[in-house]
């Protein structure tokens, strides 16, 4: 099948969720005479936002940094996903993103092609499969965060096929799924299931949170006081930059206090946990992790809802394993049994590096895990390809506003100076390497081999540290003695030059 015509861009996005836009927003701010679209597989802007549609889905960063630095977030702290996706509308609205979003364009493979400096990305066209184009580029973004969109990670579970009821997996939730009066079992014990557990409250029959072992659980107010006085005193725009720096200042304290003092970190937890439990609760049963605070990331709970819920006698934990499924619900390793009319597997995520898509350099495979991130948005001998991911320690944007900010500056500086190439090399191969992300989930564990490596300091090392990254993306210089520059034109007429003198050179 051969393709339709080339379309020409200086800039590729892949990715139409709050990193694609984020991206779009600041190129066209800072190089407004370049080109670029974005190519989206799915039919909707948004990314998790809009894939996501189970009870209750929210973020669980406060939208005031979790939102961009350049719209100002007037809502409540903790937010659903439904007033998050009219945000990322309103904001590619608002700076004419929508003009270059291309819906149900899903990127098959991207081949690099040093001599044009051009990137050629095949594309599939059309909602279930259909026409085949290409667009060429001279730089690809990819932001399409790091994790699976068609399928979700369920283990194997003994006895799974003789449940009489619904098997559900939150990121295929259906949409007239009935739970009214019902018995729920919600298996995990991550952002989603304590998310799950009080949204379905109040509908359901009863719903259990059945957790192999604890997570870290952090009440948090959903209304900003200080963000109020704030706005009133400075204005919206100034009194929404002073909350943002607040929050990050505040994000900040938090994680670096429990890295420097998780067993004072685990006892202030275990207080605020226990004060929203009733007295004789069991708190160190259902509530005590066995590892530190923040070696996987914090679950925040708006207003306690999760608490209330489960003072409320409709909701409860169990903590044990899962010995197999039986027609009426799951025998527990303990030889207890959870009646259950539904079972919700909340188990995870399966993680995908740049949204599983080949790349191909001047003829030659890239194999994404034997590459080294270079400030944490770059791939060695990769060229001319950048991409965003957020901080898992605190708000995912944080990290992709500087991202692009970045990559911006990296554009200014290949333009004065007249180049067309540029992409990392890693001189010492002998350089301890790590994992790219520094998380003990196990969403993240299962799937480490097959990204990229960061290295043991910076410019290889994938920073979780806001301000260090102000210093590094925004502040620093973009020359860097192991980023590695060319210009395909100049070389090109060298080596004509070159050609045309030794056909000139008289023989003898």
């Amino acid at each position: 099948m051969t393709h339709s015509p080339i379309e020409d861009l200086d800039v590729l996005i892949i990715g139409a969720g709050i990193s694609g836009i984020g991206a779009a927003y600041y190129l066209q701010r800072d190089h407004p005479g370049k080109s670029y679209a974005i190519l989206e597989a799915r039919g909707a802007i948004g990314g998790t936002w809009d894939l996501f549609r189970y009870p209750g889905i929210r973020s669980d960063s406060d939208l005031h940094t979790f939102g961009y630095e350049f719209k100002p977030w007037r809502d409540e702290a903790i937010a659903g996903a439904d007033k998050i996706l009219a945000y990322l509308r309103e904001a590619a609205a608002e700076n004419g993103i929508d003009d270059h979003l291309r819906y149900h364009h899903k990127v098959l493979g991207a081949s690099w092609s040093s001599t044009t400096a051009r990137w050629t990305v095949d594309v599939e066209r059309g909602d279930g499969g259909g026409e085949l184009v290409q667009f060429s580029a001279k730089w690809v973004f990819g932001a399409t965060g790091y994790y699976r969109y068609d399928e979700g990670f369920t283990p194997e579970f003994e006895g799974r096929e003789r449940f009489g009821g619904q098997i559900i997996h939150p990121q295929h939730w259906p949409e007239d799924l009935d739970y009214t009066g019902k018995k729920v079992v919600v298996i995990g014990s991550g952002a989603t299931a304590v998310t799950l557990l009080p949204a379905m409250a109040e509908t359901a029959g009863h719903i259990t949170m059945l957790q192999r072992s604890p997570t870290y659980i952090l009440p948090l107010a959903n209304k900003d006081p200080i963000s109020d006085v704030l706005v009133s005193a400075l204005g919206e725009k100034r009194g929404f930059a002073a909350t943002r720096r607040k929050n990050i200042a505040q994000q900040r304290f938090i994680w670096r206090m429990c890295q420097r003092f998780p067993n004072a970190a685990r006892r202030i937890i275990r207080r605020l946990n226990a004060a929203q439990l009733p007295a004789d609760y069991p708190v160190d049963v259902h509530f005590k992790p066995s590892y530190n605070p923040w070696d996987q990331r914090l679950c925040l709970v708006p207003d306690g809802d999760l608490f209330r819920a489960i003072s409320s006698g409709k909701a409860s934990v169990v903590t044990d394993r899962v010995a197999t499924f039986t027609e009426t619900g799951i025998a527990l390793q303990s030889g207890e049994h959870l009646d259950a009319d539904i079972i919700i597997t909340a188990t995870g995520l399966n993680l995908l590096a740049f949204g599983g898509i080949p790349f191909i350099v001047d003829g030659k495979p890239v194999d994404i895990s034997s590459t080294v991130a270079f400030k944490g948005m770059m791939l060695t001998d990769v060229p001319n390809f950048a991409y965003a991911i957020g901080y898992t320690n605190s708000s995912w944007t944080l990290k992709v506003g500087l991202l692009c900010e970045h990559f911006c500056r990296l554009l200014s500086h290949m333009d004065v100076h007249g180049y067309d190439i540029c992409y990392p090399h890693l001189e010492n191969s002998d350089m301890p390497t790590r994992p790219l992300l520094d998380f003990s989930a196990g969403y993240v564990q299962r799937s480490l081999s097959q990204l990229p490596r960061q290295g043991d300091g910076a410019p290889w090392l994938t920073s979780m540290d806001y301000h260090a990254d102000v210093k590094l993306l925004r502040n620093d210089s973009v020359i860097d003695c192991n980023l590695r520059f060319a210009n395909t034109t100049a070389t090109s007429e060298a080596l004509a030059d070159a050609a045309y003198a030794s056909e000139s050179r008289p023989e003898g």
